[in-house]
């Protein structure tokens, strides 16, 4: 009887453990496809996706003061009557925006001599202190206005970072290092950005340049404001938890690097300064946080890195072949373009850029809106037959991101004299890939070599 009580005893305990080996795998099995396939965008993400085009838009004190720089003269700020744009007309800036293709626009409220185009309550350093419409102007309510007015999504460059002003530097902490100093900062950052947040309507996206000071660095919590107040916003360089981050892709030049995967393996870091762990992000990543390829219509050798404008510059503009150039190699790379766009002291954008943007939206309607030949479904292979041989210029691959970035790699092949030969070869896709071709074929075809989970096309199309 006790030899049977034990082996019953010890039949249990195996079953037990052979139960709970399973569940194990079981777990790790689904753990695993999670991290393999079932990351999606939100609804904000691939919204912003299909925009492809913005802008950002740069107005601040070294306008009116260009030898003033925040970092070196801290407690030394220019007053705020020398900010006087006498001719200021946000409709101009916002149709200069649009003639480029633009589907956004971000404005800099605030930059880091803390100078706010806003009235704000939190301090006197703003626009209700300046010349400007007598003290009774508020730039980011004209800005508004104007992209409701043209189309364009508003964003709001809202950085708690820098402050010249306020004695404060990247990431958001006070110079003087004293605590009850860092906390009167973070009460003015809290004020200003429900200011922002709550007093002109739902935004497209928020910038943090140079991410967000956590909780436990002494910042204050950002995210639950966000959540808050601009849940569908997209956030770059956002507070990590926040589920429509974006991230940089590493330099001020609007060139992302190849491959570029929509999911990565983190968004900020604990430090609160945005790190990706790999600007190429990881195809298996654990969250969708793509890429933002910013960089100034004036070259990155200009005033400023060419984010501010500056009398005698206008040559210093990106001709249209480099713009080109960076179009395929940041919305062609799977992340969209965020175009700087400078204000002069008028309060204008300048002759000069008008004209640049006005042909650089020609030049990409001319090589995108008409295809020769395009196609869309579900499989491993899709081909485009043209009447006769064409000179192709860029062939466009386009995944429907809302179900997943799956495409791991591809072969893209052209057809001349009868014969397939190889043109291109490629891991990601995910919004978008363009690839530039100059060369003459009747056929251009697709093969998916490479894949996780179900390959769906959104578009494939060739120029």
């Amino acid at each position: 009887m006790v030899a049977s009580v034990v082996f019953k005893t010890f039949n249990m305990k195996f079953v037990l453990a052979l139960f709970a080996f399973c569940y194990c795998v079981v777990n790790i099995n689904s753990q695993t496809k999670m991290e393999k396939a079932d990351v999606l965008p939100t609804k904000s993400q691939v919204e912003w996706a299909d925009a492809e085009i913005g802008v950002l838009i740069h107005f601040d004190m070294p306008v009116f003061r260009p030898k003033y720089n925040w970092r070196r003269d801290f407690g030394k700020h220019p007053d705020a009557s020398v900010f006087n744009p006498s001719d200021l007309n946000t409709d101009q800036w916002i149709k200069s925006a649009k003639a480029a293709g633009a589907k956004y626009a971000v404005l800099v409220a605030k930059h880091c001599s803390g100078f706010s185009l806003w009235p704000t309550k939190a301090h006197d350093y703003n626009i209700s202190k300046s010349p400007y419409k007598n003290g009774k102007g508020d730039i980011v309510k004209e800005f508004i206005s104007s992209c409701k007015k043209y189309g364009l999504k508003p964003g709001i460059y809202a950085s708690t970072t820098a402050n010249g002003y306020l004695k404060v530097d990247n990431p958001g902490v006070v110079i003087s290092g004293d605590k009850e100093e860092q906390n009167r900062y973070n009460k003015i950052v809290e004020m200003q950005l429900t200011e922002l947040w709550t007093n002109y309507g739902p935004l497209f996206e928020i910038w943090f340049d140079g991410g967000v000071l956590p909780v436990e660095k002494g910042g204050f919590d950002v995210l639950a404001m966000v959540n808050r107040y601009q849940p569908d916003a997209i956030a770059f360089q956002g507070p990590f938890g926040f589920s429509n981050n974006i991230r940089w892709v590493g330099n001020e030049h609007g060139v992302a690097p190849y491959p570029c995967w929509a999911r990565a393996d983190s968004t900020t870091s604990a430090s609160g300064v945005v790190q990706i762990k790999g600007l190429n992000g990881n195809p298996n990543g654990r969250y969708w946080c793509p890429g933002e390829a910013d960089f100034p219509l004036r070259k990155n050798n200009a005033f400023q890195g060419g984010w501010f404008w500056h009398e005698g510059e206008d040559d210093m503009l990106f001709s249209i072949d480099e713009l080109m150039d960076k179009y395929v190699k940041s919305i062609g790379r799977n992340t969209n373009m965020l175009l700087g766009i400078v204000i002069d002291d008028r309060g204008l954008v300048p002759d000069a850029d008008v004209e640049r943007l006005i042909e650089f939206g020609k030049e990409v309607r001319k090589s995108f809106s008409k295809p020769f030949a395009q196609t869309s479904g579900k499989g491993k292979m899709f081909e485009l037959k043209l009447r006769s041989e064409e000179s192709i210029s860029y062939v466009v691959i386009q995944e429907d991101i809302s179900k997943g970035e799956h495409i791991r790699k591809y072969e893209l092949y052209g057809r001349k004299n009868g014969k397939w030969v190889l043109i291109n070869e490629g891991e990601s896709v995910g919004h978008k890939r363009i690839v530039k071709i100059r060369d003459k074929y009747d056929a251009i075809k697709l093969i998916i070599v490479k894949n996780e989970g179900e390959i769906l096309i959104r578009n494939f199309a060739c120029y």
